[in-house]
């Protein structure tokens, strides 16, 4: 074995889902938010990208507040 699988075990694997799951949960929420909006507008490129480039939800907010122009209070009504 190598040293990268050496260390990567159940144990540490274990200890790093706490972790991981609020990043998965920011994630999941501004990629879907984000592809809803692009779906909704007819965006088909946007859509793509958004859907293939993962970018830890930054991407995502940028397109949502710099490209589509949402504003905070109007982010999950279908206009």
């Amino acid at each position: 074995m190598n040293s990268f699988t050496q260390g990567l075990t159940f144990a540490s694997l274990q200890q790093a889902f706490p972790m991981l799951l609020p990043l998965l949960v920011w994630v999941f929420f501004w990629k879907g938010l984000a592809l809803w909006h692009a779906a909704r507008r007819g965006e088909g490129w946007w859509f793509i990208a958004l859907l293939v480039l993962n970018t830890v939800g930054i991407f995502e907010i940028i397109y949502l507040f710099f490209i589509a122009k949402r504003k905070p209070s109007n982010l999950f009504t279908k206009n």
